[in-house]
Order: C-alpha cells, then structure tokens, then sequence
C-alpha cells in the first residue's frame, strides 16, 4: 500500500504535482490552503475529498503517512517538524527556509526521528543527464576523480521568463519571503553541485538584482512593488585538500526571456575533457592524450514526453522530468511493503536531505551578503540555534506582508485594480 498523501499549498507548484502523484500510484486524500477560500477551490479543481485552512487538520488524519509541503516558505520549517513529529513522512519544496535557524530545526527534527522520509524537492539530481554525468565524472571521463576535481571548472547559465505572477501580488515577489532567482532557482543550482562533485562551497561572491520592480509598474501599481531579484550571477571555491587550486563554479541566471523560455546549460571542465548538460541531454567532449584532438559525443538523448501542463517559468520542463523520478523513486521506496509505513531507503537515496537543505541555506544567506558588501564571503553553517529575535523579525515581516496583502482583498471598500 502506499502512504495517502496531504498536501500544504495550493499553487503552480502543486497543480503540476497532483498529477504525478497519482500518474505513480498514490492518492491525494487531504489539501491545505492559506484561507479557506483558496483551499476549497484547489480542491475543486484537483478533485481532492477533503480541504481546509488549518494545519492541524491534514497532519491529524489517520489516512495520511506522507506530506508535500508546497506553500511559502516561511510555514515550511513549522509544518515539517510538526509533522515529523507525529509520524508522517516529509517532502519540502525549496527554498527550504527562509532562516537557517528554522532549517537548522528541520534537521535536528529528522535526526531524531531516522526510521522518516525527509527529504527536499531539488529534482535535478533525479534528471536522467544529471545522473549519467555524474556516472561519467565518477568513471573519469573529465579526469581521475578525487584531487584531480579540484582543477575543474563549472559553468552553469539559466535563461527563462519572471518567476513572479504578473496579475496579482504573492509571495513570490518579494525575496524575503522566498522569491526570485536567487532562491527558486540558484538554491536548485547550488545543491545541484554539490550532488556532482560530492564537495561544498567554501566562499562565494554574489551579486543580486531586481529590474522587473519598474517594467511591472503596469501590473503591481499602488502600495507594492516587486522586490524578488530577476537576475543574479555568483562564484562559489569548492572544498579542496590544499594540494591543487579549488574547483570554481560560475552560475549566471536571467528572468527577463520576453516570450517564457527556459534554456538550462550545465558544463564541467576537466583535465580531460568536458561534459555539458543542455536541457535534458548530455553532450560529452574527450580529449585524446596521443593525437590532442577532441572527440564530442552525445550521452544522452532526452526522448521522454511529459504528459503533464506544465510551465516553463515555475516549473520548467527538466525540473518536472526530475520530480517525475523523485514522485517515481518515492513509490519505490513503499511499494515492496505490505504497510503504508514500512519503505526501504535505497530508490530515494539519491534525494537532498535537510542536512543538504542547510548547507544551501548557508551558501544563499552567503551570497546576499556578499551581493550587499560587495566582497568574497564565507559560507558559515549554523551549528547552533541564534537568539529568537532575527528569527522573529523576519518571519513577522513576512507574516505582515501576507496579512497585507489578504486584508486588502478582503475589503470590498478598495479598488483592487488600483493595488494589483
């Protein structure tokens, strides 16, 4: 049997998941909205029995075993620990948080209960490329693994349409409450890396910028603005064992595609060749040490069709491709069990884990920093809870923002025209 499914948001994110999920097998039992409003109309259109705007609703219910957690990210680190701690599996889209604090707490929540799935939504790592170029590196395609990764060199460019939505205000446009390129697609990027090279970045230097807050004056006029960054460029130094020079990475993304295009490349250079990732197919370059010459052959072809809607702004066609084996490697992981709450580790192996999700929390916290003093910085992970008061600050921000923005809605007295 497989576990019955609750769900924690109602956007983009979760009308492209639905499908998949049951496509693989499962069935979505329970959703959660942020008003009733919005739950009963996810429900309606998604054919989900039961809906409702309080937490505690989805988490309690005995046919639930495993949750999806696709709402802001400031309710993230809160729905996680709880449910981990009343015993239900979790997958949490990123970003994973909004503080490493909170995610910190998600960590030490899934340490203390191992027998639970707890894993996060970076499903590039389940992208057929990525994994074959994995396999390549690791069968010394580019060069000898192991010191020899410390003379790479990755370049990664991400070109695609705004992430935010033009008609109405949500929380994707701002970046304190988890918007923008930085977040929804570099944390993608950043622990993507890591995945590749099995090493983790040890100073970066960032920058961070917004220019759609003045070409969507036409859509968001009155009291907001748009204040999630559209582009973003940074250098991340690898771990290296002091011998060699470390691996650098480059990572370039721009929103501003007119027409919504995604285009995705991935390479690394190595003492022997290269390989790159475009789109979904690998395309490997090896050198030949007698005549110096470079072969190129292709890898691998993405010949798969996705039978699912999807958008190539949120949820570009290789992230789906990707959260299609991780839905995929989920129902492995339960399926030889007779109980819903029995699941082998071995087809979600390959999965971020909370412990990945800080690591790119620190390395995004990082980058901001350095994008505002305009300098190299380290990449510092929270061994220890920080005082409540940031982490107060800036969920009461996000929280004021929201409450905002809903309160305003809610008043028939006001033009929303003139605010949206």
């Amino acid at each position: 049997m497989l576990p019955g499914i609750g769900m924690f948001g109602t956007g983009e994110v979760t009308h492209v998941l639905v499908p998949i999920l049951r496509d693989k097998g499962f069935n979505i039992v329970a959703i959660w909205g942020r008003t009733g409003k919005e739950a009963e109309q996810a429900a309606l259109e998604l054919k989900i029995p039961f809906h409702t705007a309080k937490i505690d609703d989805v988490l309690l219910r005995k046919d639930v075993d495993l949750v999806f957690i696709t709402c802001p990210p400031f309710l993230h680190s809160q729905i996680s620990v709880k449910a981990l701690g009343i015993g239900k599996h979790v997958v949490c889209d990123k970003p994973m948080t909004l503080m490493q604090s909170d995610a910190l707490k998600m960590v030490r929540a899934s340490q203390y209960y191992p027998t639970l799935i707890s894993i996060v939504n970076h499903s590039l790592r389940f992208l057929p490329a990525i994994a074959h170029m994995k396999r390549a590196i690791q069968d010394g395609y580019i060069g000898p693994p192991g010191p020899c990764l410390d003379q790479t060199l990755i370049d990664v460019k991400v070109r695609m349409g705004p992430l935010f939505n033009r008609k109405r205000y949500d929380w994707l446009c701002d970046e304190s409450m988890g918007g923008g390129a930085l977040n929804l697609v570099g944390s993608h990027v950043i622990d993507l890396v890591k995945f590749l090279t099995e090493r983790k970045a040890t100073r970066v230097h960032g920058t961070v910028r917004t220019y759609a807050m003045y070409a969507s004056q036409a859509h968001h006029t009155g009291i907001r603005r748009v204040a999630a960054p559209d582009v973003c460029a940074f250098q991340m130094e690898l771990e290296s064992d002091g011998s060699t020079s470390s691996a650098l990475v480059t990572v370039n993304i721009n929103c501003h595609e007119s027409n919504n295009a995604f285009q995705q490349e991935v390479v690394i250079y190595g003492p022997a060749g290269h390989l790159t990732v475009r789109g979904g197919d690998l395309v490997g370059h090896r050198l030949n040490a007698e005549t110096g010459a470079i072969k190129e052959e292709m890898l691998y072809v993405d010949v798969q069709d996705l039978q699912f809607a999807t958008s190539d702004t949120t949820l570009p066609r290789p992230y789906v491709k990707g959260l299609c084996k991780l839905v995929g490697a989920l129902r492995d992981a339960f399926h030889p069990n007779k109980e819903s709450a029995g699941w082998i580790k071995e087809p979600v192996q390959a999965a971020a884990t909370f412990e990945d999700g800080l690591y790119v929390q620190a390395v995004l916290d990082a980058i901001r920093k350095s994008s505002n003093e305009r300098c190299w910085t380290k990449v510092q992970v929270c061994a220890e809870s920080p005082t409540n008061q940031q982490k107060q600050t800036v969920l009461a921000n996000a929280a004021a923002r929201i409450a905002s923005v809903s309160a305003i809605r809610a008043d028939p007295s006001i033009n929303h025209a003139g605010y949206f």
